[in-house]
């Protein structure tokens, strides 16, 4: 199976280089989305060799920055797609494991809760709070058995890629994803992570960085989602 690793980055100088070293030993073919980086980043990657490097000319947002990875696996001649963060919370050495399972299901999806790595670790708990609340809605609307909605290391069958269309250029993008799963009947599996959260600022910007606004924003697009694919909610409570 000839798989791409699409790695989506917005300023981010700090870790490109140790992440892009640590993906290159288990990955053969490695994509980076630069999503419109305003400090140092498009010139370390423009030195780094043996990568292909799509630069948005401003930032459009993570959704749209895993659009453009979607887009590039299926133009190219791959059968399946990873894709994680740069920023130090994913382990590049697990992407084998995670892809792994693209024999069997359609997506496979890392879960920072399916085994605790590091008792130490913990997210803010606003973030994992908002993670419970999603992925209650994404179990009780679709039927889903998911123990984490947000993590952004996956993997994705090209055939299930070509099913999936979104349209949120942010961070609810990936709740599009699961209402398009839900909607095509894509096979799904989950395989454990460590948690990894660092000892630096991260925002999500704008209002978003208002807990309760951030929550609400994703109930807006996970019902949009639900309404353009035609799903009725099956769950109680749904969102």
């Amino acid at each position: 199976m000839r798989i791409l690793t699409a790695i989506p980055v917005y300023n981010e100088a700090r870790h490109i280089v140790p992440v892009l070293e640590a993906v290159s030993r288990y990955a053969g073919e490695i994509l980076v989305v630069d999503d419109g980086s305003t400090d140092q980043t498009p010139q370390i990657l423009a030195n780094v060799p043996g990568i292909r490097v799509l630069r948005h000319h401003r930032n459009l947002g993570y959704g749209a920055a895993l659009r453009t990875a979607f887009a590039a696996a299926l133009e190219g001649p791959y059968d399946g797609l990873v894709t994680l963060d740069c920023d130090g919370q994913h382990e590049p050495s697990l992407i084998p494991e995670i892809a792994a399972p693209l024999a069997d299901y359609d997506i496979v999806s890392g879960s920072r809760y399916l085994k605790t790595f590091d008792p130490s670790q913990a997210p803010p708990e606003d973030r994992r709070r908002i993670n419970v609340e999603v992925t209650r809605w994404l179990n009780q609307c679709l039927q889903f058995n998911l123990t984490d909605a947000f993590c952004g290391f996956k993997a994705y069958r090209t055939s299930a890629l070509r099913q999936i269309e979104t349209h949120d250029p942010g961070y609810a993008m990936p709740l599009e994803v699961w209402v398009q799963a839900a909607a095509h009947n894509l096979s799904v599996t989950e395989v454990p992570v460590p948690l990894i959260y660092l000892d630096e600022a991260r925002a999500f910007g704008g209002a978003l960085d208002d807990p309760a606004a951030r929550l609400q924003h994703y109930r807006r697009v996970f019902r949009a989602a639900l309404d353009r694919a035609g799903l009725r909610p099956v769950g109680s409570g749904c969102a």
